[in-house]
């Protein structure tokens, strides 16, 4: 393949239908491929994607960009983030608010598979998530490449970038240059389950805990985006840690985790709860789960998406979420990413933590320093894609 006659365009929409007819046999579930489209289409005006924050990418001939035969195509979605530099002093920077990005629904036509289309895809795209500035840590554009693709008003100026590989560690080989190297490096894949014993359920949350509902979750994600802020100072630095950085759940971020139930066609669970929070009126570190349902594979598993507990609320939390899964009738749960602390706790109360060989969270950073020396945390399912 000649490198430098391909490079990455945002798709048109003729494009990013193509795209998304590819991707349905892989991602479709149970739905048709024409309520896969729609679905699509639903999710396109929710507010995580809207005012483009989520593009569409093609890999195609640079003398035939809109071309419906490209060679591969992703996803990428433009998020808020926060960044705190760390000395190896001590010193603490101030909490920066920065432009950050998801990666998803990366897929190359079975025709095209084994030519390396999606590596080199997956290399162009650093080119238009940073920025081309001294700032941001990237190469020179290899030449062999021919010139790097056109700069899109709507990307650009991200200081870190994320993604979920299914597929190992292939995607760390995918940096900005032509060594195969300098890619996304995985963090933390680590999941906690329970198998939630089906008692009968009172339908009543225990005394000091709240049910939230849709209505209520938005002002949950406006207090858990200043809980974050406040608490990043707070983590220990780790020895080689030269910044911290996490994602931020509210405009939709979070919220992306619901949009099975958008199209509802293919939800076989209901939920009428999607959180529960403890009463705090006498002060103290709050304490709240909010949680989706993960229907592929069957039977569903309800997965806690967001979690804030002290070592000593975390037992009765747990047991106000296990609660709404018998509700729901799932009989698995699971939490990504639990604090040490808490994982210590996990164990007396039924649960199993292991390292995950699949949706592994893996960052590049385009700021000072290496990828290997920035610490992401928060690192939960809230902001999967």
């Amino acid at each position: 393949m000649d490198l430098s006659s391909v490079t990455l365009f945002p798709a048109t929409p003729e494009q990013i239908l193509v795209s998304r007819r590819q991707t349905w046999p892989e991602w479709g579930g149970k739905l048709t491929e024409e309520q896969y489209i729609e679905k699509a289409r639903l999710m396109d005006t929710m507010e995580y994607a809207a005012n483009s924050k989520l593009i569409t990418w093609v890999l195609a001939p640079r003398d035939d960009p809109t071309t419906l035969d490209f060679m591969c195509s992703c996803e990428t979605y433009r998020r808020r983030g926060l960044v705190q530099y760390r000395g190896s002093n001590g010193h603490k920077s101030e909490i920066q608010e920065v432009v950050c990005y998801g990666i998803a629904s990366v897929c190359t036509p079975l025709d095209k598979r084994g030519r390396g289309y999606a590596s080199h895809m997956m290399r162009l795209l650093h080119w238009v998530l940073s920025g081309r500035e001294a700032e941001y840590n990237l190469p020179e554009f290899p030449i062999e490449w021919g010139q790097p693709p056109p700069e899109v008003e709507q990307a650009g100026k991200g200081l870190f970038s994320v993604l979920y590989s299914d597929i190992g560690e292939f995607y760390q080989k995918t940096g900005p240059g032509i060594v195969e190297s300098g890619g996304w490096e995985t963090r933390d894949p680590i999941s906690t389950v329970w198998e939630v014993p089906q008692e009968p359920f009172d339908l009543q949350s225990n005394s000091g805990f709240t049910w939230l509902k849709h209505e209520d979750i938005d002002q949950l994600w406006a207090k858990d985006v200043e809980l974050i802020k406040g608490s990043i100072s707070d983590i220990p630095t780790l020895t080689g840690s030269t910044a911290f950085v996490s994602f931020l759940p509210d405009e939709g971020v979070a919220s992306f985790q619901f949009r099975p139930s958008i199209a509802g066609t293919e939800e076989p669970v209901s939920l009428d709860i999607l959180g529960v929070e403890r009463n705090h009126t006498n002060g103290g570190q709050p304490t709240y789960a909010v949680w989706s349902v993960d229907i592929h594979p069957s039977p569903p598993t309800l997965v806690v998406i967001r979690l804030h507990a002290t070592e000593e609320t975390f037992p009765d939390l747990i047991q106000e979420v296990q609660g709404a899964a018998r509700r729901h009738g799932i009989a698995r749960m699971e939490i990504w990413n639990l604090p040490k602390d808490l994982v210590d706790l996990a164990t007396p109360l039924g649960g199993k933590t292991f390292k995950r060989d699949e949706h592994l969270p893996a960052i590049k950073w385009y700021g000072e320093g290496d990828t290997a020396s920035v610490r992401w945390v928060f690192n939960e399912k809230f902001c999967w894609c």
